[in-house]
């Protein structure tokens, strides 16, 4: 078996640098896309604004409320004056997560049965495995527009980008977005050899970008913008701001990279060590645990000084480009509390997957020599590229490993923290069992808005929990699968039955306790084979509920992926 670094190298999609992916979603609905939802509930006076921000392939361990070192002051506020959550799962790429957040049905039921990148030759042209969001989608942004919302978007869309497919077709009332799954953060330039060029539109045309772009900045601006110019109509609004950052490539002013040009020269196992004692601290994770590590990742002590150096500033970089998003949230923040809306606004805030480990460096140094300055002195600014690799990949989703793609705790565990000071509890912390099928059932009941198809959301509302009356949303029975590209995931009360196939796993039943077991050091396969027995049983009814296509024995997501490429599918 190859290894992971190996495999890392040859792999790489769009928004999912590695590949991989499962879950499920939310809502349910047949309408053409983007036709408000006509029987959706109007909103009374006093509904609450909604604002969505997704970080993409943010670590759980990043920020400071989550035991990171990172300065994010405005999260932490988030987080401090709202509920954070510890057990938070979401597909271990972007697009499922995000066809999943916006849609509110299962991935296979609206064409993210598989990413495009990896789709098996079995797969193409069946239903549910588009590629992008396809005709049975129907977004939360056309529930809540049906409703009176105004809704509005700012971001990486990576759903699609025919015209049906776009935000403007699909519920948001303005937006202005990035159609591929990243892009430089600097300029309207790939940033990989994959793309021969990179798409923004807001509405239905394509645009150019402004001189002085940088994707934090210009989504933010946006959105405060499209905001503003309705703001004294008293219509509530949702607002759904995705950041580019802190994905691929890794990019941020000097002034926010240099503050960390000493923070990482003591290396990944000793900043992962640090991040995990503040978690005990915290009382986000129990003391004793295993941290387990990707293989192949070096010693830190191994690396010569020149290539420590580097290392620490890549990650440097990264954590410049993560402060930089924090003062962007804050800008929106402020601008909610100057115009008295803060207290009336729910604010989500979550990472779509986990970090992502893929080393195009060394897959492509002759399009990065040639595409880009990699000189150490300029690492981070305009017209470089930067990315972390394994070893800090591997401390970002501290206490857990692996990584984005795969459906261990590193690739699907992930931050979310939720405030609206009218009913969600203030200083709460909890460990239940909750995903981003919940997400929009929740938002739906804070607005006091049903569509006509919501008895058949897959999710539950997290209201109960919020407001401090329950301390579960969901019941020990009740079971959450989550597959693509053959790697499943299948959750029941403390219960997780995972199985990845080559290269990223052996195609075997795992099972782990994740309550007494979080970082998945102990399989529990063999000494509870009847548990094992009925969760493969219930993954077969699954099939077949979601006319699931399975891929082909010997599918490899390293051979499909060249081919698909080959071809043009990206």
């Amino acid at each position: 078996m190859q290894s992971h670094l190996e495999i890392l190298k040859l792999l790489r999609s769009s928004c999912v640098p590695s590949f991989a992916v499962w879950l499920h979603v939310l809502l349910s609905g047949t309408l053409a896309s983007g036709s408000p939802e006509k029987n959706a509930t109007a909103t009374s006076p006093g509904s609450p604004n909604l604002v969505l921000i997704v970080a993409d392939d943010m670590g759980f361990s990043d920020t400071s409320p989550y035991g990171g070192e990172i300065f994010t002051p405005n999260i932490a506020s988030l987080a401090y004056q709202g509920t954070m959550f510890i057990n938070f799962h979401v597909a271990p790429t972007c697009t499922p997560t995000r066809a999943m957040l916006l849609t509110g049905r299962d991935n296979h039921d609206v064409g993210v049965g598989n990413m495009k990148e990896l789709l098996a030759d079995n797969q193409y042209g069946k239903p549910g495995y588009e590629g992008g969001l396809n005709s049975q989608a129907v977004t939360i942004a056309t529930i809540l527009r049906g409703a009176g919302y105004h809704t509005y978007m700012a971001g990486k869309w990576h759903l699609g980008q025919t015209k049906e497919q776009l935000p403007a077709s699909q519920g948001f009332e303005d937006s202005v977005v990035l159609g591929e799954g990243g892009a430089d953060n600097w300029e309207k330039k790939p940033y990989t050899p994959k793309y021969k060029a990179v798409h923004f539109y807001e509405g239905l045309r394509e645009i150019d970008l402004p001189t002085d772009f940088y994707s934090s900045k210009f989504y933010t601006d946006k959105l405060l913008g499209y905001i503003d110019k309705n703001v004294s109509d008293g219509r509530p609004f949702f607002g759904y701001l995705a950041f580019q950052a802190v994905h691929q490539p890794h990019q941020a002013p000097a002034e926010f990279t240099e503050r960390y040009t000493w923070t990482y020269r003591a290396g990944w196992s000793a900043i992962k060590e640090i991040r995990y004692q503040r978690q005990v601290e915290l009382g986000i994770m129990p003391p004793g645990l295993e941290l387990l590590s990707i293989p192949g990742i070096p010693d830190w002590s191994s690396l010569s000084p020149d290539e420590q150096r580097m290392s620490a500033k890549r990650m440097a970089v990264y954590a410049g480009m993560l402060e930089y998003m924090d003062m962007s949230i804050g800008r929106v923040l402020a601008y909610l509390k100057d115009k008295n809306l803060l207290d009336n606004t729910v604010i989500v805030f979550m990472s779509d997957n986990g970090g992502e480990a893929t080393e195009l460096l060394d897959s492509f140094p002759d399009y990065y020599r040639k595409n880009f300055d990699l000189t150490y002195e300029r690492l981070g600014e305009k017209g470089t590229y930067s990315e972390y690799g394994p070893g800090w990949a591997n401390v970002a989703m501290t206490p857990f490993s692996g990584f984005k793609i795969m459906t261990s705790e590193g690739g699907t565990r992930a931050p979310l923290v939720i405030r609206y000071p009218k009913k969600v509890a203030e200083g709460q912390r909890t460990d239940a069992f909750v995903s981003v099928l919940d997400i929009v059932p929740t938002l739906l009941d804070f607005a006091g808005v049903q569509a006509k198809n919501s008895g058949t959301l897959a999710g539950h509302t997290m209201t109960p929990l919020l407001g401090g009356s329950s301390k579960k949303v969901h019941e020990g029975t009740e079971l959450f699968v989550a597959e693509i590209a053959g790697n499943v995931a299948l959750y029941r009360g403390d219960y997780k039955l995972e199985r990845n196939l080559p290269p990223f796993g052996d195609k075997q039943w795992h099972l782990y306790n994740l309550r007494l077991d979080p970082t998945e050091a102990h399989d529990l396969a063999s000494t509870d084979s009847d548990l094992v027995k009925s969760l493969t049983g219930t993954y077969g009814d699954y099939i077949k509920q979601h006319n699931l296509v399975e891929v082909p024995d010997g599918y490899s997501v390293i051979e499909q992926a060249k081919k698909n490429m080959a071809r043009g599918d990206h």
